[in-house]
């Protein structure tokens, strides 16, 4: 029986570890991960740029189709800088970054395939349902 109680002291850390451990948890809070400067101002840079880009697609006056995949290519970036850097994404582990990123993707392919079987239903619609004349 004395052996059993041995054990179980041997297994249960003692009141000095866990006030060590309680002192080192806040410096090492305090000291966290540190990004320099240097990575926010360079992303700040690109955003400008983007957007420079974009507000020059609408200054030269493109119209149609590349106006809007301009459009939509520069806020994807604009939009994946700023969840990579400010949103600390890029620092995450891969399956956090699956569970965010994966579903918003789904929906953009999932409203891809609408627009294309949108011509389809409305071509079936026109010819089921216009008058005859």
């Amino acid at each position: 029986m004395t052996n059993v109680a041995v054990h179980l002291e041997a297994e249960q850390p003692s009141l000095q570890t866990h006030a060590h451990d309680a002192i080192a948890a806040p410096a090492a809070h305090e000291k966290g991960q540190q990004h320099p400067i240097k990575l926010y101002l360079v992303v700040w840079g690109w955003l400008f740029v983007l957007s420079a880009c974009s507000y020059l697609v609408d200054y030269f006056g493109l119209h149609g189709y590349l106006r809007w995949s301009l459009i939509l290519l520069f806020m994807m970036l604009k939009a994946g800088l700023i969840v990579a850097v400010f949103m600390h994404m890029a620092w995450e582990r891969l399956a956090l970054v699956y569970a965010i990123m994966l579903p918003p993707v789904l929906v953009l392919v999932f409203v891809a395939i609408m627009v294309f079987e949108s011509d389809y239903t409305h071509l079936i619609r026109v010819l089921f349902f216009a008058s005859p004349t």
